[in-house]
């Protein structure tokens, strides 16, 4: 392999250094990359770079040869006509720095153990006019359906990563339980610690905090709940409506095989993320909601309930 001079791209505009490596040659070691900075192999507009420079559009970055296993990158494969609808089908929002699709249920957001069909691997199929993918700044379980947010750009991508660790956006979930809360409206503060494969209301567990409100209710029996997770603790929402007797419908884990009895229902999980407010990152009222998915409208429908208040 020879010599390359690579364009820093407008994309890529105020990325360290060793980060645009990290995203490009994901294979090179960073003692590696070191090595080759201290050598005076890698320059940036030929002069010596030091792996925490500021990286500005235009400049150019000179490559060094790298051994084969240094250049391997990541890539996705290349997506098919069918693929690229899939994924474009999901689309609820999109403008020039971010992107909402409404991820059905069953569909994983990052690839693992025999997932190999995922959200991450579908977003070449995003791109649009754009030439980079937009980028994951946050998950939502594969079961859950609803809103997952993606961003255009790097300057996005830091703000919505930042909005979601800091809690500064308001999401707003819709769940079918079996049961309903004695009190319609209120919050459940109560600590989570993982036991085992579940997440449990413990003493010795991180502050978890829930707000939830019912919209509608057959007596005791079904509720249909909006809920507002105020802290992020993986499976929240779903540990915490089990813990106050209010499990949600197809929930394989926090409800168990009893859930079998109500076939009244589909078996997937009544879990939506159903609204959340942009508002405060765009200045003004920008509020994206996502539509229920048919498993969870047909069984509103058979359990009578509606959302209309």
């Amino acid at each position: 392999m020879s010599v390359e001079l690579v364009k820093v791209k407008e994309a890529d505009d105020g990325m360290r250094l060793n980060r645009w490596f990290l995203k490009y040659y994901p294979n090179l070691t960073l003692g590696r990359l070191q090595k080759l900075l201290r050598t005076k192999q890698i320059k940036v507009d030929g002069k010596r770079a030091e792996a925490g420079l500021k990286l500005s559009a235009g400049q150019e970055i000179r490559i060094p040869p790298l051994r084969d296993t240094e250049t391997g990158s990541e890539k996705n494969p290349e997506l098919t006509a069918k693929e690229i609808d899939f994924i474009r089908s999901l689309v609820i929002f999109k403008d020039k720095n971010i992107i909402a699709i409404n991820k059905p249920s069953g569909l994983a957001v990052q690839g693992g153990t025999n997932t190999h069909f995922h959200v991450d691997g579908l977003l070449d199929g995003l791109k649009f006019e754009l030439e980079d993918r937009p980028k994951l700044v946050h998950r939502i379980d594969k079961d859950t359906s609803g809103i997952l947010l993606l961003a255009r750009n790097r300057k996005y991508a830091e703000l919505l990563t930042k909005a979601f660790r800091e809690h500064g956006l308001q999401k707003t979930y819709l769940a079918l339980t079996i049961g309903c809360p004695k009190q319609l409206s209120g919050e459940i503060k109560a600590p989570l610690e993982k036991i085992g494969e579940k997440m449990m209301v413990s003493p010795q567990g991180q502050s978890a905090r829930t707000v939830y409100r019912v919209v509608d209710n057959v007596g005791e029996k079904f509720a249909l709940i909006e809920v507002s997770p105020l802290t992020g603790r993986t499976h929240q929402i779903r540990a915490h409506l089990e813990s106050i007797g209010c499990p949600i419908v197809g929930d394989d884990r926090y409800f168990g095989p009893e859930r079998k009895k109500f076939n009244l229902f589909s078996d997937k999980l009544h879990l939506h993320a159903y609204k959340i407010d942009l508002s405060s990152l765009y200045g003004k009222k920008t509020i994206i909601t996502a539509p229920l998915p048919q498993h969870f409208k047909s069984s509103l429908q058979a359990a009578g309930l509606s959302m209309t208040e």
